[in-house]
């Protein structure tokens, strides 16, 4: 009976320990994602512009764009593995054609974000987003249910 009361004596401040624990691992994991995702977007931020001051000398599209980013596709591909077919490429290209200040680009936002954000024509309603999903927390979801709900007047 004396050893049943030093297990649950001993088992309680270990609880708390392993959550105290837990917390810190979570938090650590957290903040790395957080830097992981901030590095990617500044990365595919500086492959539009790459893409679109290097090699189409600051136009919207080359004159030869499909078949120039087919070619880069092609090659990043080889060189680095997934995600960067064209589809992604003309992503980031258009990323930075909508956020050309590199300042814009806010580190609290998933590509996710920055993707759902280029689908809003609007540049007013466009900062309005980014703001909200910013202050808010808002998820890429809850921005474009959001959105969604706006343009249907719900």
């Amino acid at each position: 009976m004396n050893q049943s009361n030093n297990l649950t004596t001993q088992t309680q401040p270990l609880s708390q320990l392993v959550t105290q624990i837990a917390q810190h691992i979570e938090q650590a994991r957290s903040q790395v994602r957080q830097a992981v995702n901030s590095a990617m977007v500044q990365s595919y931020w500086e492959i539009g512009r790459l893409i679109v001051e290097e090699e189409q000398q600051g136009e919207s599209r080359a004159a030869y764009g499909k078949q120039q980013l087919q070619q880069f596709s092609q090659q990043l591909t080889a060189c680095l593995g997934k995600g960067f077919d064209v589809g992604n490429l003309r992503n980031m290209r258009q990323f930075y054609l909508m956020f050309p200040i590199h300042d814009a680009v806010r580190s609290e936002l998933s590509w996710t974000h920055c993707r759902a954000l280029m689908r809003i024509d609007n540049p007013a309603a466009r900062d309005w987003y980014l703001q909200e999903a910013i202050s808010q927390s808002w998820s890429a979801r809850a921005m474009l249910n959001g959105k969604l709900k706006m343009e249907n007047g719900k």
